[in-house]
């Protein structure tokens, strides 16, 4: 594993932060969510397009910047220093758009690929269900087949930015004669068509970025379909992998932002930091996330030697995600009586604990629960035996549904 960058990623990360220091967008007041930062969002989204640091690894002709892998990351470490997180692009360009560019066909690659880039479309993905969450092969939203259209009627939950979203990938039962992995289709649709219906959900955290999405007798064209009819759980692997990769990623509080509330906060038995049992847990969150900025590395490592990674992103995601909720909730309760204060103007460090507890408990549902992901780490990375499935040859139809 190399920690050092090679002379020419030294040479595109110097302009990167020259490019960015000159450019980048200051932090303004609006809120996530408003217009005002959506459209700014979609500014700073266009100008990063037109200087080809929008999406580095894609192709020129596709709106990319014909760079490598390793030159994304380098940006968006960067990036993460002068511009505010807009977050409104990431499930469009980390993992709706990539599915159009391997599934679709020519003419539909051109069709959207460069307005996602550019940030004119927005995209979300409608996968997870009321009863279909981490089964995501369980889903009963239903398309019939009719003529040249399908036919869709059914419930997607938890969709995020489906409220803002002008396309979206959805997952769809076709065909309830065969098991459950063996009768999914996926297709891309307008969001703006007849029949789809939207409803935010609002989350604790008063947050509003996750959605209902009810669809009664939506048409779409068979050509909106992306692969073959029935093989849509091979086209959602491709969509979820790339989904627990961004998840797994940094979060906005960390060890160190812990350690600078216990620097200045002072508990009825002295300053913070002088609690032992504090500094035992300081020292293991210290230690993962050491062991989580290593394992990121060696994914760098092998992006820059134009090398696959491997499972790295399951197993950051589930170490993220975990010491996130343990370390906000540590930071709260530092706070005594005081953490219920979520007033930004208020709460130390701008309520960021008391915003991240209330929303990090998501994160390990998101992108795959903590027992999806340790299956998946188990059976395919350390090859232990499968976990019993009793409707592994059951048709979908035939399954109870606890009724």
């Amino acid at each position: 594993m190399d920690f050092n960058d090679t002379p020419e990623e030294a040479a595109f990360r110097a302009e990167a932060r020259a490019w960015l220091e000159a450019n980048a967008p200051r932090p303004t007041a609006a809120k996530r969510g408003d217009a005002a930062h959506l459209a700014a969002a979609k500014v700073w989204q266009a100008k990063k397009a037109a200087a080809g640091y929008a999406q580095i690894a894609w192709p020129k002709e596709w709106g990319g910047g014909g760079g490598t892998p390793i030159q994304l990351i380098i940006f968006a470490q960067e990036e993460s220093k002068y511009a505010q997180n807009y977050g409104y692009f990431q499930i469009g360009l980390g993992m709706c758009v990539p599915t159009v560019m391997a599934f679709g066909d020519e003419e539909t690659t051109k069709r959207f690929v460069g307005p996602a880039v550019r940030g004119e479309e927005i995209w979300c993905q409608l996968f997870s269900e009321p009863s279909a969450g981490s089964d995501v092969a369980g889903v009963r939203t239903r398309a019939v087949r009719d003529g040249d259209d399908w036919v869709i009627n059914g419930q997607k939950m938890w969709t995020s930015g489906a409220h803002y979203s002008d396309f979206g990938i959805v997952l769809v039962r076709t065909n309830p004669d065969v098991p459950k992995h063996k009768g999914l289709t996926m297709f891309w649709l307008n969001m703006k068509s007849r029949g789809i219906e939207v409803r935010p959900i609002h989350q604790m955290s008063g947050g509003r970025d996750f959605n209902e999405v009810y669809f009664t007798d939506v048409r779409v064209k068979d050509s909106q379909r992306l692969g073959p009819v029935d093989d849509g759980w091979r086209v959602a692997l491709v969509t979820l992998m790339n989904e627990r990769l961004a998840v797994g990623g940094g979060a906005d509080v960390d060890y160190s932002t812990i350690l600078r509330l216990a620097r200045e906060l002072r508990t009825e038995t002295g300053p913070a930091l002088a609690d032992l049992s504090f500094r035992e847990k300081l020292a293991d969150w210290f230690v993962q996330s050491e062991g989580l900025k290593n394992t990121r590395m060696r994914t760098m490592t092998a992006l820059s030697r134009g090398q696959a990674p491997g499972p790295e992103s399951a197993i950051g995601k589930i170490i993220a995600a975990n010491q996130l909720q343990d370390l906000s909730n540590a930071a709260v309760e530092m706070q005594d009586q005081y953490g219920i204060i979520c007033d930004p103007a208020l709460a130390p460090l701008a309520a960021a604990f008391q915003s991240s507890l209330l929303s990090s408990a998501g994160l390990r549902i998101a992108g795959g629960t903590d027992e999806i992901l340790k299956n998946i780490i188990a059976e395919r990375v350390l090859g232990l035996p499968g976990d019993i499935r009793v409707d592994k040859d059951v048709a979908f139809k035939e399954l109870p549904t606890g009724r």
